[in-house]
């Protein structure tokens, strides 16, 4: 199979879809990689390392997408590259499409089977490709939100960690998942008064056995939520219904019930943000402030450690990739139904049960829509 890797072109993005690891890994099974050039400066890999794990280098991306059946990215396809997808491309990586109509429409215009990372399951029931991203995601929220309740950034002025004969600032995360329990794992680390918030008392009974005392868990409810935003200095929304837009716990009325200064990362954004008053927002520019109240809501915050999250991403991705390149897209999804379970838009039709309640669009069995494609395809 023909697999191509673009550059990525969100508004900086670092990050790249394969390592030259992973692309040996891949040229080693008998298929063949087209990675745009410079593609991999961002995590410190330049051509010439590419060249030698036996990538191709293509000069631009229309030259990637000319030659390739699989189409491997991190990032969704931005207006100009969806503009380049076609009904026998194969597009491999994050979508969000819940939040996304313009996207989504784009990619059922397109014709390609869209595969998204962030719906593939495991068997345990877990998202193993959106979980190493949220384990970076988690950690990096704690750094955001300590660096923007500084008073240059616009925050209270707060040392997160507080220091002897200072209180220590008190961090409310809702969502014990990954996102949540890394994030906990760095705000504990450096001292703070950690509450977590979720509905799912058996997520509450982990954090509460791995933290012990260090951490506080509540059951989520309105009034609980509310009850802790009053004196929250930093708020991590960490939510994720898979496939499906957030939920909106913190409401713009909710709000006024903080306090001045103090901050909301809404790691949740790329789903459209469990804030109401969430926007997505760039590194180059992350954060606005609403009712005194500093927002960071940057929709790729793992790419501002591209390095760190292109590795990690690849040791969950690359198994895939070799199944798709092995056997084809729908040969791989019809013997795997994990990966089918990413399958998000093929041929014109919305695959995913949560993209198409969010966006009010028609909803198609993901099988019967294999069942009416060429094994090879």
């Amino acid at each position: 199979m023909k697999i191509g890797v673009p550059k990525e072109i969100k508004n900086h993005e670092y990050r790249v879809g394969m390592t030259p690891a992973a692309v040996r890994e891949v040229v080693a099974r008998g298929h063949e990689v087209w990675i745009e050039s410079q593609a991999g400066e961002g995590i410190g890999m330049d051509d010439t390392i590419y060249a030698a794990a036996g990538a191709r280098i293509a000069a631009n991306a229309v030259d990637v997408f000319d030659r390739a059946e699989l189409i491997v990215k991190v990032k969704e396809p931005q207006a100009i590259e969806r503009a380049r997808l076609r009904p026998h491309h194969t597009l491999f990586t994050y979508l969000h499409l819940a939040p996304d109509a313009e996207q989504t429409r784009d990619l059922i215009k397109s014709g390609a089977t869209c595969i998204a990372y962030e719906t593939v399951t495991s068997a345990s029931g877990g998202l193993p490709l959106l979980a190493p991203m949220s384990e970076v995601a988690g950690r990096m929220s704690i750094q955001a939100g300590a660096t923007a309740l500084e008073k240059t950034h616009g925050g209270l002025g707060l040392l997160l960690s507080g220091v002897p004969g200072v209180e220590a600032g008190k961090v409310v995360i809702l969502g014990g998942g990954v996102v949540g329990t890394n994030a906990a794992t760095v705000a504990v680390g450096i001292g703070a008064q950690v509450i977590v918030i979720d509905k799912s008392v058996d997520a509450l009974r982990r954090i509460s056995a791995q933290f012990g005392g260090r951490v506080q868990t509540v059951y989520s409810t309105q009034h609980a939520i509310e009850s802790h935003l009053r004196d929250a200095d930093l708020v991590i929304g960490g939510v994720l219904i898979p496939g499906a837009a957030a939920p909106k716990l913190i409401t713009r009325a909710m709000l006024g019930l903080m306090r001045r200064g103090s901050v909301i990362v809404d790691v949740a954004i790329d789903q459209g943000g469990c804030c109401e008053t969430s926007h997505p927002t760039t590194h180059a520019d992350p954060v606005y402030v609403v009712d005194g109240v500093v927002h960071y809501c940057v929709a790729n915050m793992p790419g501002g450690v591209p390095r760190t999250s292109t590795f990690a991403l690849n040791n969950v991705t690359l198994p895939f990739i070799l199944q798709l390149a092995d056997h084809g897209a729908v040969a791989a999804m019809r013997a795997d139904p994990h990966l089918l379970a990413g399958l998000n838009v093929a041929r014109g039709m919305v695959t995913n049960r949560g993209v198409a309640d969010a966006l009010g669009l028609v909803y198609h069995d993901p099988n019967a829509v294999l069942a009416n494609l060429p094994a090879a395809a």
